[in-house]
């Protein structure tokens, strides 16, 4: 009897080591862990970044994280100083394209930074897919100061009289009214309208000059750019003025 009753204790002893066998996975992986977690879930830096938009084809996604921006290009991630304010009322519009002619995509970011009464402004961000580089957009400052003069007087009527040269082109109209009789400005004044877009694979800008303090647009400058290969930059091409009537 005693023998038959080791043996029954020897087999439960067997038994029980055998069904412990199955588990030691979820034990070695530590508490809370299983390897279906281990792949899905982000490093505890990651976890308080915010999805701010992504490319039509998600192969470029907008991340804000710790006060910076995250653009993150086919799984290449690198952060930017990039100014998101956030309140503005437009998402970020983000694309993969190619706008070097090369053949191959780069991410391209638009951003919102300002807007409200007789403001709207954005930021364009062009970033080389290979090794996440910023190429440079000229801005609208060195656009206005290399290819736009102008110049503004008062006609006897109380009418302003404006001359716009682009590019050695000269056009002149006159604007109905002087918003502000006693301000004194000589030519148009630029900042408050700031537009960037995709069109055709092509960056295009729109600007508005003003008069007065408020500021009152008077004209509307569309720029498109081209892409110089000597010097890795983007440049504006052809710029067109267009008065804008009262």
């Amino acid at each position: 009897m005693k023998k038959e009753l080791s043996v029954v204790l020897l087999l439960s002893v067997v038994l029980l080591s055998g069904c412990g066998s199955d588990k030691p996975e979820t034990v070695t992986q530590g508490v809370g862990e299983s390897p279906s977690e281990q792949v899905t879930t982000k490093p505890v830096q990651d976890m308080d970044a915010k999805l701010l938009g992504s490319s039509e084809d998600e192969k470029v996604k907008l991340y804000s994280k710790n006060d910076e921006v995250n653009l993150d290009i086919n799984g290449n991630e690198k952060n930017f100083a990039w100014d998101v304010p956030g309140d503005t009322g437009t998402d970020p519009q983000i694309f993969y394209t190619d706008l070097t002619g090369d053949g191959k995509e780069e991410a391209v970011v638009i951003i919102q930074t300002g807007r409200g009464t007789g403001l709207d402004n954005f930021d364009i961000h062009v970033v080389n897919s290979e090794d996440l580089s910023e190429i440079k957009v000229q801005n609208y400052e060195d656009i206005v100061a290399d290819q736009i003069k102008s110049q503004v007087s008062k006609n006897d009527d109380g009418t302003l009289a404006i001359t716009v040269n682009v590019q050695g082109t000269e056009s002149k109209f006159n604007y109905s009214t002087d918003p502000s009789p006693d301000y004194k400005q000589d030519e148009l004044a630029f900042g408050g309208v700031v537009i960037y877009s995709l069109e055709n694979q092509k960056i295009k800008l729109g600007i508005s000059g003003s008069v007065g303090e408020s500021p009152t647009y008077v004209c509307d400058f569309d720029i498109t750019y081209k892409f110089d290969s000597a010097t890795n930059e983007f440049v504006a091409d052809q710029i067109k003025v267009k008065p804008i009537e009262k």
